[in-house]
C-alpha cells in the first residue's frame, strides 16, 4: 500500500463545487482506498491505495464526475512527494498562510512565470510539478494569473504541512 494525498480543484471555494467531505470519503472507500482521512472542506484527502498515482487520480475523477455532473480535477502526490513539496518551498522565511504551492499534473514549462499577468507584490518560483507563489498583501487581493497553473490547485503551506503530518501517521 502507498500513502497518497489527493487534492481536489475548486471544491467548496467561492460558492462552487459543493461536496461534503463525508461524500468524498465515501467515494474513496468505494474506490477501494483504505485509511481515508479528509482535511478541511476544500477537498484534501489522505488515503492508502495499492494502485499507482494515475489510477488513483482517474478513479477519483470518475467518481467526482458522476457525483458533480462535471469534471473535477484531482492532483495526487505520494506522502514522500508531498513532503518534498513542503521542504522545497523557496519561501520558508515568509508566513506559510501567504505562501502557496499550485499543484500541477506535470512539470511547469520553464517559461511559465514569464507569462504571468497582474503581478504586484507576489514572488513566484517553479517547483517539480508545482509553482510556488508568495503573496505580499494576501491571495484575496491579488490579480495574479499564471496561465500554466490554470488547471492546477493551490494549497497554502499550513495546509501542505498538515497533510504531510497526516500522511506520516
Amino acid at each position: 500500500m502507498t500513502k497518497y494525498v489527493a487534492l481536489l480543484r475548486a471544491v467548496n471555494v467561492g460558492g462552487t463545487g459543493k461536496l461534503s467531505m463525508i461524500e468524498l470519503k465515501a467515494m474513496c472507500l468505494d474506490a477501494g482506498f483504505e485509511q481515508v482521512e479528509t482535511y478541511i472542506a476544500s477537498g484534501n484527502v489522505v488515503l492508502d491505495a495499492k494502485d499507482p498515482p494515475a489510477k488513483v487520480k482517474s478513479a477519483l475523477e470518475a467518481r467526482l464526475l458522476a457525483y458533480a455532473g462535471k469534471p473535477v480535477g484531482v492532483q495526487v502526490r505520494t506522502a514522500t512527494e508531498m513532503k518534498a513539496v513542503l521542504e522545497g518551498n523557496p519561501f520558508q522565511d515568509h508566513p506559510p498562510n501567504l505562501t502557496v504551492a499550485i499543484f500541477l499534473d506535470a512539470k511547469p514549462p520553464s517559461d511559465a512565470l514569464d507569462h504571468a499577468v497582474g503581478k504586484a507584490d507576489e514572488d513566484m518560483r517553479l517547483g517539480v510539478r508545482e509553482i510556488y507563489v508568495r503573496y505580499g498583501a494576501g491571495m484575496g487581493r491579488s490579480k495574479l494569473k499564471i496561465p500554466a497553473a490554470s488547471q492546477g490547485t493551490a494549497r497554502n503551506m499550513n495546509t501542505v504541512a498538515k497533510l504531510v503530518s497526516m500522511a506520516q501517521n
